[in-house]
């Protein structure tokens, strides 16, 4: 998991860790990986040689040690969005702090749809990195995308930086296509059997398709008087909580799929668990195997369970009590919260607040 993601040992970082509250009161702490700056310029190339990466993405690393930055830079962006998306469920998305070989737990030793989201976010997360690197001019190996598409009104032109999420998508599948080892002959199933390597790129490649299929068009105007004779426009990247929001819904929609094996001239493939389901297409997230107990602890599979998660006793939806507990019941606490209230503008120019006490009660799963 290290390789496919990139990860870095004992590098500094600030990502909820197995066993943190939903409110972020607890379970920060330094993260096994490689966040936004910081790497520096010296050491990247030393870290193209780390024995958390397979010999084919150290080779790619090599050609341009500054992506190191980018990838790891992807990899944060990856993790806070899945804590994001699933801080209310009973797989919040945690990590493992001090096994930056596997940060996800044994979690990712079971392709279940919850293994489908990281590949896919974490794909889709170094795409995202490493096409906004390259419009910075971070990377030597790409600027903007300036290709002229042809179909266009007669009253704008392309013009500006185009963000190249192109280069950013043929880099992240090399990528994680690099991080795979050869399948050995006969091992069809499990982690490192074909059928996973399939179900590994096919859900790397969906989240790469979200980042791509939200790319925004961006115009200004030009011409007298604000009449906007002429547009220059140009594509930009989205927020990447848009393409994280659209691969949670995948995951709820997620196909489970089997092995299939034609002869010996056809190639694998995912097809459908049952027959009479549809085919999943490119977009959709697929799976192989049934999620395990997310609501006890598990500690071979680094299942932190959802003893102690604060939940919303009103709510009837995934963070509420009745689901989130798993039917142990909750208890209440109330805690005196300072806060700030009161506030109102003060000319010129600050926001001028008091600070109140107030209780608030906790609810918290047993």
């Amino acid at each position: 998991m290290a390789r496919y993601l990139g990860l870095e040992p004992r590098l500094s970082g600030s990502v909820q860790g197995a066993g943190g509250g939903t409110d972020g009161s607890d379970g920060q702490q330094g993260l096994g990986i490689a966040g936004a700056g910081v790497i520096g310029p010296a050491s990247t190339e030393k870290n193209c040689k780390s024995v958390h990466l397979s010999v084919k993405q150290q080779q790619i690393c090599s050609r341009s040690p500054p992506v190191l930055q980018a990838v790891s830079a992807g990899t944060r962006l990856a993790i806070e969005e899945c804590q994001h998306q699933f801080r209310s469920a009973r797989w919040n998305c945690s990590v493992s702090p001090d096994n930056p070989d596997n940060i996800f737990g044994g979690v990712m030793l079971v392709n279940s749809r919850e293994a489908a989201f990281v590949y896919a976010i974490s794909a889709a997360g170094i795409a995202y990195s490493v096409t906004r690197a390259c419009s910075r001019g971070e990377l030597t190996d790409c600027s903007c995308d300036n290709r002229i598409r042809t179909r266009r009104p007669n009253n704008w032109q392309w013009g500006g930086c185009s963000e190249d999420i192109h280069f950013g998508d043929k880099f992240s599948r090399e990528w994680t296509d690099g991080a795979e080892e050869s399948v050995k002959e006969g091992i069809l199933h499990g982690v490192k059997g074909l059928a996973g390597q399939l179900m590994r790129k096919h859900d790397s490649e969906a989240g790469r398709r979200a980042v791509r299929s939200k790319m925004k068009r961006i115009c200004k105007c030009h011409g007298m008087s604000g009449s906007c004779s002429v547009r220059v426009c140009w594509r930009r990247l989205p927020a990447f909580r848009e393409a994280g929001t659209d691969l949670a819904a995948l995951h709820d929609g997620a196909a489970l799929v089997r092995l299939s094996q034609r002869g010996a001239r056809k190639p694998a493939r995912l097809r459908p668990a049952q027959p009479d389901l549809k085919r999943p297409n490119k977009t959709d997230l697929v799976y192989l195997e049934d999620s395990p107990d997310y609501c006890e602890r598990n500690i071979t599979l680094g299942i932190p369970g959802t003893r102690g998660r604060i939940c919303n006793r009103t709510s009837p939806g995934l963070d509420g009590c009745r689901l989130l507990c798993c039917g142990r019941g909750y208890q209440t606490r109330v805690r005196d919260v300072t806060e700030k209230c009161s506030c109102r503008f003060v000319w010129c120019c600050h926001v001028k607040c008091e600070l109140c006490r107030q209780r608030r009660e906790e609810h918290i799963c047993n």
